[in-house]
């Protein structure tokens, strides 16, 4: 592994929004790259984080005089945790359209998602940009490491620091992450009483990922309420550790399954949790399938976040057990199908499920597409083979 700033793909969306917006909002994960970037794009600007509580303070004590002070703008990482920004920013945002001022810019970041995207919303409609950074995408990870193998990107996952170390500290940084980060802001949204308990269910639903997420079931598990369980996973999507893919719905006469399912932002956090600590592990581990799965429906929001898009990805399945893995659909109507194989070895059956919702919308669905771990590549009128890396 080597130290080199590895170049986001976000960068571009970025720049094409500051010419249209005098503020950029930027959520995601921590340690996703966040503050990196920002420093990076706009190194001309003075730089304050708000977990900095000699910071934190100053700019609760006077935040008119924070934000006046700063003539071209300025960077306010972790905004969320001093609402009255927002507010102080819209002021300022609008004075300086009034008086046709063009060249000030305000960039804020946080990883609360709901509540920096809430408060930003509510503050400054019209006048931000607002971006997600997940992660690194497979585009990003091969184009500083192609000959990382797909263990290694599992493994591995998607913060930028893991790919900077060697693989011996991979376990101790991620186990780092989960105390000072994850705990921490478990313990600043919501008081959980009980951390133990809360790391028992994020175990639980890391060895869940890629199956439908049960409440119920994770509340036996756990003991405790099944309420608390729903709070708890609104907690996991909040900080953006982990998500619930939405079935995909329509009035078709069919029964369809109504119950989301469960994958993590980062598969090497996943990893960890499951106690999956070597390629050789990875490798035999009966989930390696759909911690694969997880990775290539992560690389469909990266990619379209770092296009500044936002995608409308579900999966498909019935009551009858038939299944796609992932539905992409766009504002026309129609709708892109995916089946995800981790195996390096292409079977035509690998189409049973998309030739299944090809002929149930046959009006909607426009490709479908086998993506995998393997080497051939092909095209028709309606399906291709893909491997993952090429997407």
């Amino acid at each position: 592994m080597n130290n080199t700033v590895i170049n986001r793909s976000l960068v571009e969306a970025i720049r094409l929004d500051l010419k249209i917006f005098p503020v950029i909002t930027l959520t995601g994960p921590r340690q996703s790259g966040k503050t990196t970037i920002c420093r990076h794009l706009f190194s001309d600007l003075p730089y304050y984080n708000l977990e900095d509580e000699s910071i934190y303070h100053r700019a609760m004590n006077d935040i008119s005089g924070f934000i006046r002070s700063h003539e071209h703008g300025m960077i306010i990482d972790e905004a969320q945790r001093l609402p009255q920004v927002f507010s102080q920013i819209q002021a300022e945002v609008d004075e300086d359209r009034f008086r046709g001022r063009t060249d000030r810019r305000f960039i804020l970041t946080g990883s609360a998602n709901y509540s920096l995207l809430r408060q930003s919303m509510q503050s400054m409609a019209g006048r931000t940009g607002i971006h997600t950074l997940l992660p690194l995408s497979t585009r990003e990870i091969s184009s500083h490491f192609p000959n990382a193998t797909t263990n290694e990107r599992i493994l591995r996952g998607g913060y930028p620091a893991v790919w900077t170390i060697d693989d011996d500290m991979r376990h101790r940084l991620l186990e780092t992450y989960y105390i000072t980060y994850i705990e921490r802001d478990i313990r600043q949204l919501q008081q959980v009483q009980d951390l133990s308990k809360f790391y028992t269910f994020l175990q639980l639903c890391a060895g869940r990922i890629g199956n439908e997420f049960n409440a119920s079931a994770l509340a036996d598990d756990v003991n405790v309420a099944v309420h608390t369980i729903q709070s708890w996973m609104n907690l996991l999507e909040t900080s953006y550790i982990a998500y619930r893919l939405q079935p995909f719905y329509a009035n078709i006469r069919k029964r369809l399954v109504k119950t989301p399912k469960l994958y993590f932002y980062d598969t090497g956090l996943a990893c960890w949790l499951m106690g999956i600590r070597n390629e050789d592990h990875l490798k035999i581990h009966p989930l390696r399938g759909l911690l694969f799965e997880n990775m290539i429906i992560n690389d469909f929001y990266k990619n379209a976040f770092n296009k500044g898009e936002r995608p409308v990805l579900n999966f498909y399945r019935d009551h009858k057990q038939n299944e796609v893995d992932l539905l992409q659909s766009f504002a026309n109507g129609e709708i892109d199908a995916y089946e995800i194989k981790s195996s390096q070895t292409y079977r035509p059956d690998h189409f049973k499920g998309l030739h299944y919702i090809k002929s149930t919308l046959p009006e909607s669905v426009r490709s479908t597409t086998v993506i995998y771990d393997g080497d051939m590549a092909s095209d028709t009128q309606f399906d291709a083979v893909r491997n993952f890396r090429a997407l």
